[in-house]
């Protein structure tokens, strides 16, 4: 018989946004009170859900949140997706949407979001358009949902665009909506089942936020900041301790929660960036996590990376591309690279295209503002700045260091 795990207490972090207000609460045996807390978040005219899950999952994670729900009174069906980027599309949001309808899902009726970033940015997504918005709640099973994807409200689809050449290209998150969750739970006990290459991807998040943290957390709320937390902790991490794990990803929660509450709509212009500050290394990211041919290793079979792999490899693009621009030492751009070796993520990546190319890439992401790129680049270690239409030569500096 497997020992019982010790109980770990529940971390709860609001994000306030007035009437659309939600907690998300981190810790253990949460799927086993996934019922009561929905109940709890939506009262008792809710009577349906329907379970968007990846099918990748084990069927006892499911088994365990469709129980939870059945015994607070919820009719409960379950809709699987297959969580890849060529299927974050709009025609998988719409199978979500008629799963909905066949469930009969009304206004007050959830939806609940049990997987990875990529299922609960779809069901978030159907969730926004169904009925013309219905009640999601986030169960993210994965590190890098439960301190980036599940929390801020920000949902979506893929969109595959061919030009006028003939090339596809696959754009990220193209099409999607701000819908808030009526809840998020982030049961770290879910970790236990992801590959390692699966769960180092989710500690790029969290050495993203860390980049940034200075400026968010307040000062003297914990006795070291967020980076040398991460650091300090990575041995213990790593091998999944369940307490580390729990205040890792909390920490993070009120990092993203305090951006979103002061910024939801990414809206601000301000020099701080706003929202703006959680794309850190995404722009970069973004180019490359599309990609078919790129891998971790260079290993084919590995191809394509990880949402995770391509923002570890951005991060480090971002260092440098500031490091060139005069802002951060390039000492500091080197600890950059020696932080994300030490958490087990890429650096380099080989069979990149031309940085023209790229830079082609970046100008199609969402944060474009009137053809020009809006980078975050790091001034010091743990605080950034968002800066318009960096020269080539800074944005080429970024794309050089992680050319293997």
């Amino acid at each position: 018989m497997a020992p019982t795990p010790q109980p770990i207490p529940d971390r709860m972090q609001r994000v306030e946004l007035g009437d659309r207000s939600y907690d998300v609460v981190v810790g253990g045996t949460l799927l086993c009170r996934l019922g009561a807390l929905a109940r709890a978040a939506l009262g008792n005219s809710a009577s349906n859900a329907v379970i968007v899950a990846d099918e990748g999952l084990p069927a006892s994670l499911v088994r365990l949140a469709a129980d939870s729900l059945s015994a607070e009174r919820f009719t409960v069906s379950t809709h699987e997706l297959k969580a890849t980027e060529p299927n974050k599309n709009i025609e998988s949001a719409e199978r979500i949407c008629i799963a909905m309808a066949n469930a009969r899902l009304e206004r007050r009726d959830p939806v609940i979001a049990l997987g990875g970033g990529i299922v609960g940015d779809l069901a978030g997504f159907a969730a926004s358009i169904y009925r013309r918005g219905i009640p999601v709640i986030q169960c993210p099973t994965t590190l890098l949902s439960m301190v980036d994807a599940a929390v801020g409200g920000k949902t979506g689809a893929n969109l595959s665009v061919t030009d006028s050449n003939g090339r596809c290209s696959l754009l990220k998150n193209l099409v999607g909506a701000f819908h808030q969750p009526s809840l998020v739970l982030a049961d770290v006990d879910a970790l236990s089942t992801l590959s390692d290459r699966q769960f180092r991807a989710g500690l790029a998040e969290c050495l993203k936020h860390a980049m940034l943290a200075l400026d968010v957390e307040r000062t003297n709320e914990h006795s070291e900041d967020l980076l040398t937390f991460t650091l300090h902790s990575a041995p213990g991490i790593l091998t999944r301790d369940r307490s580390l794990l729990a205040t890792l990803v909390a920490r993070n929660i009120a990092i993203k929660a305090r951006v979103v509450a002061s910024d939801e709509r990414e809206l601000s212009t301000v020099a701080s960036g706003g929202r703006a500050i959680l794309n850190l290394g995404h722009t970069f990211a973004h180019a490359i996590e599309t990609l078919p041919a790129l891998s971790p290793s260079n290993d084919p079979t590995q191809a394509p990376l990880h949402h995770g792999e391509a923002v570890a490899l951005g991060l480090v693009a971002a260092a440098h591309a500031a490091a060139a621009m005069g802002l951060l030492p390039p000492a500091d751009a080197d600890q950059v690279r020696a932080a994300v070796e030490a958490l087990g993520l890429p650096t380099q990546v080989a069979n990149l295209p031309s940085n023209d190319a790229l830079i082609a890439r970046m100008r199609h992401d969402k944060k474009v503002v009137g053809g020009q790129i809006r980078l975050i680049l790091p001034w010091k270690l743990g605080a950034v700045r968002s800066y318009f239409d960096p020269p080539n030569r800074v944005v080429n500096a970024g794309w050089d260091a992680i050319r293997a």
